[in-house]
């Protein structure tokens, strides 16, 4: 019996183009494989020992003779790219519809909205911007007249950058919280996201405050089906953040990769019966948005370093499985998450070795494969793999 599931979403971390790639923008876009190649080498013996560089259609990472793991690629069905849809699709939820987007800025009556809301004294930016680059265009101003920093991305996302000193960071959320409030309908965008920042002029940085507040996803997924069983949905990182609560029984935030993987640890080492839902998110935010193919090379090795302490910590019904929720390569020349398949490894002491799965579908397979594992009633999209990989 399977008592207890540890799932480490590496965000970001694709593995190529979806067949649909190109009406995102998004053509040749292999976050893994175009790292592994630009960089020349990329050390990464232990996930390659549990099957990384046997997965179906894996370019640029070799191939070991007997892998310890089950492994595949999945498609995305949703119609997206970014990580609240990735995320929800790993539950069982099909966004067939996109998250509205803004290339162009917020239109005004949304601006005008805001401001009447928060009685703030206007905002800056309003476009679409690297985060770290518009900071470094208005935070003398934003400091200077307190107007907070409102901008998006190519992602369905309200951000609200201010320096600490001006809007300390239960201020800046209580902005977010407002604008979370009045993004509904046809405006309902995927995440308002509070990105505070430090430092003198020149010299910004942002800081680990950041707080995504989601919409809220629907009833009928995984997560609620755990929780109502009364198991454990244990999430570290940003994944509270990402289903805003929903479905979840305890939750901590991270500092970064390494932290977010100690914070597994300490779970791991309690008694729970569920599932550890683990989001390493400086994949993404820190070295995929910003093009750091060096950066996002060592953050793949260092994560491979540490993975044997979780092979260790693991009991005997204990499964581990490792993914990602999309890609953002950052050999491209945009700076946005990339439309890919993502890879998939699945290790346990009750499971067989070396199970090659293929080509999946849909993220949903693996919260489908987790319905079964505990029982529950099966989710509305997704095929299980259970039977391919247990003893």
């Amino acid at each position: 019996m399977i008592n207890r599931v540890i799932w480490i979403i590496l965000d970001s971390v694709g593995m190529g183009e979806l067949p649909d790639a190109a009406r995102f923008g998004d053509k040749g876009a292999n976050t893994l494989g175009n790292i592994a190649t630009k960089r020349g080498h990329l050390s990464v013996p232990n996930m390659r020992a549990l099957g990384l560089g046997n997965i179906e259609g894996m370019k640029n990472i070799p191939p070991v003779d007997m892998p310890k793991g089950c492994y595949a690629r999945l498609a995305e069905i949703s119609e997206g790219k970014d990580t609240t849809i990735g995320h929800w699709e790993m539950i069982g939820i099909h966004s067939k519809q996109p998250f509205p987007t803004y290339p162009n800025g917020f239109p005004k009556e949304l601006i005008d909205r805001f401001l009447s809301l928060t009685h703030v004294p206007g905002i800056l930016g309003n476009c679409a911007a690297s985060g770290t680059e518009i900071i470094k265009q208005y935070g003398a101003e934003h400091v200077r007249t307190k107007k907070p920093i409102v901008y998006t991305s190519a992602d369905s996302v309200f951000q609200i950058a201010c320096h600490e000193a001006i809007y300390p960071p239960e201020k800046l959320y209580q902005l977010c919280k407002a604008a979370r409030g009045m993004l509904n309908g046809k405006d309902a965008v995927a995440r308002v996201i509070a990105r505070p920042f430090i430092g003198e002029e020149g010299a910004y940085i942002r800081t680990e405050n950041r707080r995504d507040f989601s919409l809220k996803p629907p009833k009928d997924n995984l997560l609620i089906r755990m929780q109502e069983a009364g198991l454990d949905v244990i999430a570290v990182g940003k994944i509270e953040d990402i289903f805003d609560k929903e479905g979840i029984t305890e939750a901590v935030h991270t500092k970064d990769n390494m932290d977010g993987v100690q914070k597994t640890l300490e779970y791991m080492a309690k008694k729970n019966r569920g599932v550890i839902f683990t989001n390493l998110v400086e994949f993404d935010m820190k070295w995929g948005h910003r093009n750091d193919i060096e950066g996002y090379a060592n953050g793949l090795e260092e994560f491979d370093r540490v993975l044997p302490k979780i092979l260790e910590a693991m009991k005997e019904d204990d499964i581990l499985m490792i993914n990602a929720d999309h890609g953002c390569d950052p050999t491209t020349p945009g700076t946005d998450h990339t439309r890919e398949y993502i890879p998939l490894l699945v290790y346990g002491k009750a499971l067989k070795e070396n199970i090659d799965l293929k080509t999946g579908k849909t993220f949903a397979n693996i919260g489908q494969t987790i319905a079964e594992i505990f029982k529950l009633t099966p989710l509305s999209v997704g095929e299980s793999f259970l039977s391919k990989v247990i003893r």
